[in-house]
């Protein structure tokens, strides 16, 4: 028998201050380009150390380019890619989008995770709903690890070259074996969308989504308000190629209702 595993201890009020800090210091980061440590101090009430700390925690991540007196956004490619990054935002509307997904899922269905952090969310919380057996499918090496021990839980991990930015597995190997499987359900996030079209950075996560979509009977967008209205650089596909769309619920009554033409949408609370 496995032994129940220890609930994580919730985070202190002192890394809640730093992780809202940091995100802080992100967003100004990337909406301006560059941005001096004065600026930044004078931005979070942080002291100078303070700060300086932050940036260089953040330059390990990669997440940022640090300069002497300042700091300037990497590529978006490397931020909006940075696994351990994204896990730290959106976390409420993230919560709220997995409790959506989670309401979807019902007993002995075969599930798929992609590499979005959102998943990450709907992993852990499905030992919450002691349906029986459910089979999950993944190449996020974070979600093998939440779901590892979880009782009733058919794990199946999809291998291929692993990417350290991603934290996941990926590549041909990783779309030949999704390939060779059919979900109930599969999962899906990505980085950017419009009210017609989805988007991603990055060509190899677009490929393996694509698989993936290929592999569900059934397919589930599950997209925080900072992925609206916006664009990247590859296609992924039409927002129409979706049978639901669960957006947060403040995301606008107009919004909902013009992405309503082209899915099923599912307000998040």
């Amino acid at each position: 028998m496995t032994p129940p595993t220890r609930p994580a201890d919730p985070p202190s009020r002192r890394s809640l201050a730093r992780d809202a800090r940091q995100q802080a210091i992100v967003s100004h980061v990337v909406a301006h380009g560059v941005a001096t440590v004065s600026e930044l101090t004078e931005l979070t009430g942080a002291s100078v150390m303070t700060v300086h700390r932050d940036l260089d925690e953040l330059a390990r991540r990669g997440v940022v380019r640090k300069f002497h007196g300042g700091v300037s956004a990497q590529p978006s490619t490397v931020f909006e890619s940075s696994s351990e990054y994204r896990v730290r935002v959106q976390v409420k509307e993230k919560e709220s989008l997995a409790t959506a997904a989670l309401g979807m899922i019902e007993p002995g269905m075969s599930i798929m995770l992609d590499t979005s952090t959102t998943n990450l969310f709907v992993a852990r919380r499905l030992g919450e709903l002691r349906l029986g057996p459910l089979t999950v499918v993944t190449n996020y090496l974070p979600i093998m690890q939440a779901l590892k021990t979880m009782p009733d839980i058919h794990l199946i991990g999809v291998g291929g070259d692993y990417n350290a930015t991603h934290d996941a597995f990926l590549g041909l190997s990783a779309i030949e074996a999704i390939g060779a499987l059919t979900t109930d359900i599969v999962f899906l996030s990505t980085s950017a969308m419009t009210i017609s079209t989805t988007y991603h950075q990055e060509p190899e996560i677009v490929t393996v989504k694509r698989a993936m979509m290929a592999a569900g009977r059934r397919r589930v967008l599950l997209m925080d308000p900072t992925k609206l209205n916006r664009t990247a650089l590859h296609r992924l596909a039409p927002t129409s190629d979706f049978d639901q769309l669960v957006v947060n619920a403040d995301a606008g009554d107009r919004l909902l209702s013009e992405l309503g033409e082209h899915a099923t949408v599912v307000p998040a609370s």
